[in-house]
């Protein structure tokens, strides 16, 4: 018997006889055994040998038959499987070819949006050029009418005017189709003619004061024109006229011209204009300002305006005496007295005075302004993602409280001045015209609360004022939604529940908050829209990395990060994008992540690409990427994330903070110690900014060209040119700084540090020349006598050191020290013919002294008349107008006077400028206000020229150097 087993079940009709066969093994396979096999064997055995020949045949032949149908089953199996294969393989390669496709013509459009905001940018940029240029020969003109017609020649004004109708050309052009509305500038305010048909009561004597206010005042608190260097932003909202009911006619003209709230500018066609960067104000950033207490224009027509129409209407003006609440003087006395803290400080006036002083006369502000001219630093040390390049060629950064827009090829500034206090972030809109900036809370009303502003970077004109009085920290972070054209932003709450808003910024007045919540109780670095996936979210920070979701409804939802088996990080600190939309993030370990497009885990991940925390990842239009950490080193990643190149910055420029892309191959570079670089990988890195990083306490012009000198808490001593707004040198001294002086020569800088050493350096090397030791406190001011001959030097224990000069610059011989004080020495000055030196201390005294004999001067009448070389004392007859009322005496840091004596600014903890006229010796006199640190001001001093304003930040760090104009 044999049998014929098949390999595996035919799926063909043939195999219908294997379907219920009997003999099925139990793998499936089959033995099949014929009938007449079966019978033969049954009925007769003689016969074995004959039927087992015909049985073997014909199951040979069944086996063959059943064979050969397997056969071209299993080839026809392997067809299809074949087939099927290749169909497989063509589709997915249709689907990646598909996708690639969809990326490329992703990226294209990007690229064509990126190029078309170019051409915007650039069209604007034309348009303002060419107004300027444009008003630049209406402005010459103008000055040349005015000047035939006053004999005096006013053309060191060289600022310009913004055309109104090229904001408005580009504002229409460039914004209003995509946001929807383009925020009005105030155009025209009540005019003069209007006002001087109120009620004209008041004496002769009332309409001459007037008169000479107004004389003294022509315009506005802000310049007419515009400086190409610098424009203000729109108000927002627009500055409102005071109730100016009760005044005379000719208080209100007046306040029309000193408030700036009224009157036209005498330009046919063109409204009111806020000057540029340097007319910062108390209130509002387009409220004028022009009081002596530097309130905003309610408190100035309360107050100072209030009591000249008093004095004026007869109230208090019937004698030579008079007072005001914290300066007394009675009719028959020499002197007055300033209360200061509920202190009474003698004041004598000169002779020449006594008969015509009284103190209800009010003086007027200068009939001239400052206007910011160059902003020396920038804040790296403690911001991130502040640094980008405008499509204008224009670089954007901040520092204090102004934005700058810093253009290295033509070594210009532009600078935003809305903010009142710390800016502290700043987003670029993806047409690359708008920028939003967001600033932290200050204490000098409602104007400083944590707010956003959002501005064109073109004009300058703020475009909205978002969340004022919404946010209780300051705003750390911002970013405009990228995938829908701007139309929204993220703005992160520094409080201590770490509040994430997101605001239809175009909404309102003050922005329409869609949502906020709670983001995290830790650290948030950064926020950023997905620039792909419409309303995706991405925020970082300390042990986290968050994936939100904004739906339809205003509703967020959110993921976080899996980190699965991989280290958790303490920070991440870094993100960026790739083309396709995967998110690159890099940590404090030095780690570099990818987290897949849609996704809340990682895809990818590249150990110890730096040595600490990454601080910055930017993605370059090549594809590839730039990473920087706190290492100081730079690593160019290609697009598959392979290592191509790296560059190490200095060590005394600080680590990496902030890598941007500039022109063409060009890198920018923010660092950790403030500074900013430019450079590639191949030519190396230059410094562009440079600065302090500590508070900046000391600040001194030299005597005779345009350099100065300033001095830290960081222990750096930097000289400075004026001119190319660059560092000449810079030296490590290796202890804090208090004060800095230039001899009268300039060759040598005298530097105050710590314990009471002060030292000589060599202006030109740098090389120190000489240490001296006076006591064991720190010497907190410096000054060389006028004819060079002695310096004075303040200290902290209550003394003032006296030295005689020798014919060698670094030599100094001792004379003694003058004791009298009850408290450390603020102030110093010299008398004209250095025989006198008068001290301020921290108590508010004022004495004087004989300095060749270090004897304290009680005879008043040797003093009463003498003229002083410099104005750096805070209390004394010539600054009794600088002290508001309800005032700290500490509240006042620095004064000082221009060459020329026309001038008096000083220097206070708000924040403030104010420009004075000298001798500032009537009360409350008028003045002008200007904001732009964000901190104390520690320091003032004019330039040789008397023409350019140094002004030293102190926490913020920065300097700002103004122009008189």
């Amino acid at each position: 018997m044999s049998a014929a087993v098949s390999p595996e079940q035919p799926s063909t009709p043939d195999s219908a006889q294997y379907q219920n066969n009997p003999y099925r093994n139990s793998n499936g396979t089959y033995a099949t055994i014929s009938e007449s096999e079966t019978a033969s064997s049954s009925t007769t055995s003689t016969s074995g040998s004959a039927m087992t020949t015909i049985n073997s045949n014909h199951s040979s032949s069944i086996f063959k038959s059943s064979s050969g149908r397997s056969s071209s089953y299993q080839l026809h199996q392997q067809h299809l499987r074949s087939a099927y294969g290749a169909s497989e393989e063509m589709l997915e390669t249709e689907k990646a070819s598909l996708v690639e496709r969809v990326n490329d013509l992703e990226r294209i459009v990007l690229e064509q949006k990126d190029e078309i905001v170019c051409l915007k940018s650039t069209l604007a940029d034309v348009l303002r050029r060419l107004s300027t240029l444009d008003n630049s020969y209406d402005s010459g003109k103008s000055t040349l009418e005015n000047s035939s017609s006053h004999n005096s020649s006013v053309m060191s004004s060289k600022s310009f005017r913004f055309s109104r109708n090229t904001i408005t050309r580009l504002n229409s052009s460039v914004d209003e189709k995509r946001f929807g509305r383009v925020p009005s500038r105030v155009t025209s305010s009540p005019s003069r003619s209007a006002m001087s048909s109120s009620s004209s009561h008041g004496t002769a004597k009332a309409s001459s004061l007037a008169q000479k206010a107004i004389h003294h005042s022509n315009g506005s608190l802000h310049s007419d024109s515009m400086s190409s260097h610098s424009i203000s932003p729109a108000p927002s909202p627009s500055p409102r006229q005071p109730n100016l009911q009760n005044l005379s006619a000719s208080v209100v003209g007046s306040i029309g011209v000193n408030g700036g709230g009224g009157g036209t500018n005498g330009v046919t066609g063109m409204g009111k204009r806020w000057s540029s960067t340097g007319d910062f104000v108390s209130g509002s950033p387009g409220t004028p300002v022009s009081s002596a207490s530097g309130n905003s224009i309610s408190r100035f027509s309360t107050k100072s305006l209030l009591n000249l129409n008093s004095s004026l209407g007869g109230h208090n003006g019937t004698g030579k005496g008079g007072s005001h609440a914290f300066v007394q003087k009675k009719e028959d006395d020499d002197y007055l007295k300033l209360y200061i803290s509920g202190r009474p400080v003698v004041l004598h006036i000169p002779e020449a005075q006594i008969s015509s002083y009284e103190t209800t006369k009010v003086q007027p502000a200068p009939n001239k302004r400052l206007r910011l001219d160059w902003v020396y630093g920038y804040r790296g040390k403690d911001c991130r993602s502040n640094l980008h390049q405008l499509p204008t060629g224009e670089m954007v950064y901040f520092v204090a409280a102004v934005v700058i827009l810093y253009n290295m090829d033509e070594q210009s500034q532009r600078h935003y001045v809305g903010h009142t206090d710390d800016v502290k972030s700043l987003a670029v809109h993806p047409n690359k015209l708008l920028v939003a900036t967001g600033q932290c809370g200050g204490h000098d009303g409602h104007d400083t609360l944590p707010h956003i502003r959002v501005w064109n970077s073109v004009s300058l004109a703020t475009l909205n004022v978002i969340g004022m009085g919404d946010f209780t920290g300051a705003i750390n972070c911002l970013s405009f939604s990228r995938a829908d054209s701007g139309t929204i932003l993220a703005a992160i709450d520094d409080s201590p529940d770490k509040i994430i808003s997101i605001w239809d910024w175009q909404k309102k007045e003050n922005g329409r908050r869609i949502t906020e919540t709670k983001c995290s109780v830790d650290t948030i670095v950064a926020v950023e829209f997905h620039p792909l996936d419409k309303g995706q979210i991405i925020t970082i920070g300390k042990n986290h990395i968050a994936f939100w979701s904004l739906d339809q409804n205003g509703m967020l939802y959110k993921r976080m990060g899996v980190f699965e088996n991989r280290e958790k990080p303490k920070y991440v600190t870094a993100i960026t994008f790739t083309p396709a939309g995967d998110i690159v993030t890099g940590d404090s370990s030095g780690n570099i992540a990818i987290w897949s497009r849609g996704t809340n885990v990682i895809s990818r991940f590249l150990k110890k690409i730096h040595e600490g925390s990454i601080f910055s990842i930017c993605s370059l239009r090549n594809g590839g990427f730039v990473s920087g950490g706190k290492d100081g080193r730079l690593v160019l990643l290609d697009e598959s994330m392979r290592m191509k190149a790296e560059q190490l910055v200095e060590p005394h420029f600080g680590a990496v903070r902030v890598v941007a892309q500039g022109k063409g191959s060009q890198l920018l570079i923010g660092t950790t110690k403030n500074c900013i670089l430019s450079g590639d990988f191949t030519l190396g890195l230059v410094p562009m900014v440079l600065g302090h990083t500590d508070i900046l306490w000391s600040l001194a012009s030299h005597p005779q060209v345009a350099q100065f000198v300033t001095g830290g808490r960081d222990r750096l001593l930097q000289l400075w040119d004026s001119l190319s707004h660059s560092v000449v040198w810079s030296k490590d001294i290796g202890e804090p700084i208090q004060s800095v002086q230039f001899s009268n020569s300039g060759d040598t800088i005298i530097v105050s540090g710590v314990g009471g050493r002060w030292m000589v350096f060599d202006t030109v090397t740098r090389e120190l020349l000489a240490v001296y030791q006076d006591g064991q406190d720190v010497i907190q001011t410096i000054k060389f006598s006028p004819d060079g001959n002695l310096l004075a030097l303040g200290s902290k224990d209550s003394c003032v050191y006296i030295y005689q000069c020798t014919k060698a610059a670094h030599r100094f011989s001792k004379i003694g020290k003058c004791t009298g004080h009850s408290s450390f020495i603020s102030h110093i000055d010299w008398s004209k013919d250095s025989t006198v030196l008068r001290t301020n201390s921290g108590d508010y005294e004022l004495l004087y002294w004989n300095p060749t004999l270090c004897r304290q001067i009680t005879t008043h009448g040797t003093v009463r008349n003498l003229e002083w070389a410099t104005q750096s004392c805070t209390v004394s007859f010539e600054t009794v107008g600088i002290w508001p009322e309800n005032f700290d005496g500490t509240d006042i840091n620095s004064v000082c006077k221009d060459g020329e004596e026309q001038f008096l600014v000083t220097a206070d903890d708000t924040g403030k400028i104010r420009l004075f006229s000298y001798p500032a010796s009537q009360p409350k006199s008028l003045s002008h206000a200007y904001r732009g640190h964000s901190s104390h001001v520690t320091s003032v001093k004019f330039m040789h020229d008397g023409v350019r304003l140094l002004s030293a930040g102190g926490m913020d760090t920065s300097v700002l150097q103004w122009r008189v104009v």
